[in-house]
């Protein structure tokens, strides 16, 4: 099975996206299943995970509709104020659906780096873990240290790094991130998404601007821990899905058949779905023959 581990969808209307504004260019309008459907046919891509865009429990109940009547999305990854006092109450009853697969904090944008360390977050991730939902981390560079710690404080916690922290590709910058994140990677419960790279490289993007990246997260994550997904619309920002996909297959061609397989597919379906019990979704999009 072909995962795309990571994309969104918004309606502008719902107006509760605060960092989606006119100067995000060809991204400021709605993206919907119809428009994602003709990019996962031609790249023969069975099933998507949808991440949330907006801080509201409104959007989760929004994506996890939507989800519930397009066939590719395998599960939905929503948000919760995980600091706020009736969060494991939310948790349980959003959790009742079985699309629920995981919930991201939009950590990147909280004014608190301290944020990850906050106390009052330890009852909403014990019903994370109740639950069996992934805990995304949507973090920059500078938050990796105070992730680290995290991981210490919740142990039995799955988390997801979303689009490897994103490094400074842009700025050719490796260190501190290439250090922070092999020990990010030396805990066992931690994967990778391998996502949003294209974006933080800028439109301009080459292979090899992406290269020293790619390598370093299969050299500390293996291939049995990294997650390949799209980031979009984002992407579109960064010369779209195409051209992704097409640097993903010749970066990770080094990789033997099956390890690539599972980077592309099998580590989505087994750390979301498997986590909440499923083996597989119950309906594909139409497909041409292979």
């Amino acid at each position: 099975m072909q995962i795309d581990a990571h994309q969104h969808f918004w309606r502008l209307e719902r107006s509760d996206y605060g960092w989606l504004t006119p100067e995000a260019g060809p991204i400021y309008r709605d993206f919907l299943p119809a428009d994602l459907e003709p990019l996962l046919i031609r790249h023969r891509i069975d099933a998507t995970i949808l991440v949330q865009a907006a801080p509201s429990v409104a959007e989760t109940e929004f994506l996890l509709a939507l989800a519930a009547r397009t066939p590719f999305v395998a599960g939905v990854v929503g948000w919760v104020d995980l600091a706020a006092a009736d969060a494991p109450g939310t948790i349980g009853w959003l959790a009742a659906d079985p699309l629920l697969v995981g919930l991201r904090p939009m950590v990147q944008d909280i004014a608190d780096d301290e944020w990850l360390l906050r106390p009052d977050l330890a009852p909403a991730l014990a019903a994370m873990t109740r639950h069996r939902l992934l805990f995304d981390a949507l973090v920059l560079p500078r938050h990796l240290p105070r992730l680290l710690v995290f991981l210490d404080r919740y142990p039995e916690l799955s988390v997801v790094l979303d689009h490897s922290a994103k490094p400074q590709i842009l700025n050719r910058t490796l260190d501190p991130w290439r250090a922070d994140v092999a020990a990010i990677a030396a805990r066992p419960e931690v994967s990778c998404k391998l996502s949003g790279l294209v974006t933080e490289a800028g439109a301009n993007w080459r292979i090899d601007d992406l290269r020293p990246y790619v390598e370093h997260l299969c050299a500390v994550f293996g291939p049995e821990r990294l997650l390949w997904g799209s980031d979009w619309p984002v992407v579109e920002r960064a010369r779209g899905y195409d051209a992704w996909r097409s640097a993903s297959l010749e970066l990770l061609s080094p990789l033997a058949e099956g390890a690539r397989a599972a980077v592309f597919g099998g580590n989505a379906a087994r750390l979301y779905l498997g986590a909440r019990g499923r083996s597989a979704i119950p309906l594909k999009p139409a497909q041409p023959p292979r």
